[in-house]
């Protein structure tokens, strides 16, 4: 019963702050921006003005679904955003070019959130199984549910990871921001405001790794005692 009170409150606090960061979005990309740069314009200059020319921009399909590849070196841009001339534009193109400034310079979180992508992806595909064999088979084989918290450690790990990787490439993106003159007096802090609605929803996902985590750890415990 308590880890689906557990999955029921974080879900309900990343449901109300995804609701509020579209809505800020969506807020703030009514906004234009003075210079008419698009979010390709501003991706452009920010990767120049920091001494990088090999990675691309390109436009992707979907709405929030800007990212930063390390492997293939592109800023990926969703539509609103790749041609949007707005405060929101602006403010999530220079984020992910953040990243690409933080892979550049091998900013050490970064590194090390690159270097657990393949491990986190193989304990994602397994662990909820894991955990799941492992409480039906506690008392005969309570091993098993370690193996499975071994599993969800690591995820957790990486939530945590992430936060100073997007915390870092978001005021990389706003200095760069006032900077370069991008947002004026009266626009920066309404990018700020975006960026650090942002993040929240991965403040929200580390909390709420590891409180699961703690759970399936007591489960662990109370079965030796």
């Amino acid at each position: 019963m308590m880890i689906w009170i557990i999955f029921g409150f974080f879900m309900l606090l990343s449901f109300l702050v995804s609701n509020t960061l579209k809505s800020k979005f969506k807020k703030y990309s009514k906004i234009p921006l003075a210079s008419q740069l698009t979010g390709r314009d501003v991706a452009e200059k920010m990767l120049r003005d920091n001494g990088i020319y090999d990675v691309k921009i390109v436009s992707v399909p979907g709405e929030l679904t800007d990212h930063y590849n390390p492997i293939t070196k592109t800023v990926n841009l969703s539509p609103n955003v790749y041609h949007g001339q707005s405060i929101s534009a602006a403010a999530v193109a220079a984020h992910e070019c953040g990243h690409a400034v933080q892979h550049a310079q091998a900013y050490s979180f970064l590194e090390m959130r690159s270097k657990l992508v393949p491990i986190v992806n193989f304990a994602s595909n397994w662990v909820q199984w894991v955990l799941l064999g492992g409480i039906i088979m506690l008392q005969s084989f309570p091993q098993l549910l370690l193996i499975g918290i071994a599993l969800f450690a690591l995820t957790t790990l990486f939530s945590f990871i992430t936060l100073p990787v997007e915390i870092d490439a978001s005021n990389r993106a706003l200095a760069w921001l006032k900077g370069a003159n991008i947002t004026t007096y009266e626009t920066h802090n309404k990018a700020k405001d975006a960026l650090k609605w942002a993040a929240y929803t991965y403040v929200i996902a580390a909390l709420g790794s590891l409180a699961t985590l703690l759970y399936y750890i007591m489960i662990y415990l109370g079965n030796r005692d």
